[in-house]
């Protein structure tokens, strides 16, 4: 049986939030005007003030008059149910295939981190873990911390290739990032075993640990792949009951 034809102003806000999950769109950030959304998605720009007001209610942007309207940082207990579902569908692809290069480059990064780090490494993924602990309620400077985190072990593998490789990757290992803490900090206390998860890299590389910073990072991905898998048995399951 064919599907309905989504209504105009649907499209409009099912682009924006993909916009959004992807990266393309960032907290704060202007939306284009009425106008040139009207022009963009040729439709009316009735259609375009109703999308955007769907888009406010939902808390996905901020309507300021005589401004415009603004995305807005995502808070993980008002996302709900229809954004997490979005999530699943739009970026577990690219999601999968990152994770699967983490596996392969940061995994090696740990073993050789444990083994080169200087001081001034140590000292730099330190701060960042504790910029991650920090940032508890802060859902951005919680994703650039965990970024931090994981850049600078590959700074401390002293391996020019493979800084390049992350450098060039950094803005899908960001978008990435943002992905999958959104799925793990959907229960508060998850919060705790991620920062957690880190230090035991950090402490295993600070103490010269090869195997066992090489071991814990693996571990540490394969979790993320694995609740990651499960959240989306989970919405499989749910689409047939």
């Amino acid at each position: 049986m064919p599907q309905p034809k989504k209504k105009a102003y649907q499209v409009i806000v099912d682009q924006i939030r993909e916009y959004f999950l992807n990266g393309e769109l960032q907290p704060g950030e202007k939306l284009p005007t009425e106008r040139e959304l009207a022009s963009r998605f040729n439709v009316s720009r009735t259609s375009v003030r109703e999308a955007l007001r769907k888009l406010e209610i939902k808390g996905i942007i901020e309507i300021k008059q005589g401004s415009g309207s603004f995305i807005k940082a995502p808070d993980f207990h008002s996302l709900g149910e229809e954004l997490s579902s979005t999530i699943i569908k739009t970026e577990k692809k690219l999601i999968y295939e990152m994770l699967e290069l983490r596996q392969i480059l940061e995994v090696e990064c740990a073993f050789l981190a444990s083994q080169r780090a200087t001081s001034e490494d140590l000292e730099r993924i330190g701060k960042a873990l504790e910029m991650m602990d920090r940032a508890k309620n802060d859902v951005e400077l919680g994703i650039q911390a965990d970024l931090s985190f994981h850049i600078n072990i590959v700074l401390a593998s002293h391996n020019s290739i493979f800084l390049q490789l992350f450098q060039t990757l950094s803005e899908h290992m960001q978008d990435t990032i943002r992905a999958t803490r959104r799925q793990r900090l959907k229960d508060p206390e998850r919060t705790q075993e991620t920062i957690d998860e880190h230090k035991e890299i950090y402490l295993a590389i600070a103490a010269g640990d090869a195997n066992q910073a090489k071991q814990l990072m693996e571990k540490h991905i394969k979790q993320i792949r694995r609740e990651l898998s499960e959240s989306l048995l989970s919405h499989i399951r749910e689409q047939h009951d």
